[in-house]
């Protein structure tokens, strides 16, 4: 707050929750359902917050704050005032990609998207800013998320660490590929055909679309990078689930009129496996998978 300088504030996870919170980017409220959180709580006089160092692993144990993953140092890892160095996934955009960063010799830092060309430590470079700089460093996402496995490695064991960034994975590249590449490529085409204006945000099915994924997507994602299941699925891809169903197929149907609709939601979203129950149903077969997994789940006969 700038009123004691305080670095154990700093520490704290409401330090972070004061802009981290909110529809579209609820970590806070992430951290507070998750196990980390539910720790912190329980444990925070345990934590010597006002330790010079404050080394996890060698300081505490108890539980982690925001600062211990995104800052603070290991046994190994120096502390970092850059809170995105030890991040793989990027989860703010329409379509999440992982991110390489390239650092320069003024420190200056920008990410460059999986896939994308990488310059050589040394080389001269035009930034994204127009100005040409050395490159001091380049770290992968693979390195970033080592930095990140070194922290979880001071209170988790291997296959823990292993199974969680699994889930998280696989959540992403589910969101990813059954709603956020089909309504951004259906998006796109629709502005190309003219059928939505070039004005931003003036036509109802762009604050659905909106919605979508800087609302209810980034809750289904930041649920799942930080353990909170509640917001990776009732707050999150449940709700994608059921507005891109209810109500971003239909106007986009209302929009582009047929045959156009037809042709986009065939090529894009019905193509898919997952979605094909949307427009022809459930065969026998698969009613009668899913009612024998619930009655072999939760023993009932309905």
């Amino acid at each position: 707050t700038r009123h004691r300088f305080s670095v154990e504030q700093a520490r704290r996870p409401d330090a972070c929750g004061k802009c981290h919170l909110g529809p579209d980017h609820p970590q806070m409220e992430v951290y507070k359902e998750s196990k980390h959180g539910i720790l912190y709580e329980a444990f925070r006089d345990k934590l010597n917050m006002d330790r010079p160092a404050w080394v996890v692993g060698k300081d505490y144990t108890a539980a982690p704050t925001c600062s211990t993953c995104h800052l603070s140092a290991t046994p190994t890892q120096g502390a970092t005032h850059d809170v995105g160095e030890r991040i793989s996934w990027t989860l703010r955009p329409a379509i999440s990609t992982k991110l390489n960063m390239v650092v320069y010799d003024d420190l200056w830092k920008e990410d460059l998207p999986e896939g994308a060309a990488l310059p050589k430590k040394g080389e001269d470079v035009k930034a994204k800013d127009g100005k040409t700089r050395k490159v001091k460093e380049v770290l992968t996402w693979q390195q970033r998320r080592e930095r990140m496995l070194d922290v979880c490695a001071n209170c988790h064991a291997g296959g823990q660490v292993a199974g969680f960034y699994k889930q998280f994975d696989e959540m992403v590249v589910l969101y990813n590929d059954k709603f956020a590449k089909p309504a951004t490529a259906i998006m796109n085409d629709l502005y190309q055909a003219k059928k939505l204006t070039a004005a931003p945000m003036d036509e109802k099915l762009e604050w659905t679309y909106y919605e979508l994924w800087h609302h209810e997507g980034r809750r289904a994602r930041h649920g799942a990078s930080m353990s909170g299941p509640d917001y990776a699925w009732w707050h999150g891809i449940y709700e994608v689930a059921k507005n891109f169903y209810t109500h971003f197929i239909p106007e986009v149907r209302q929009v582009a009129g047929e045959p156009l609709a037809s042709q986009l939601l065939d090529k894009y979203v019905y193509s898919q496996p997952g979605h094909a129950w949307v427009k022809g149903g459930m065969t026998k077969e698969e009613l009668q998978k899913i009612q024998e997994f619930y009655r072999q789940r939760y023993g009932t006969q309905k």
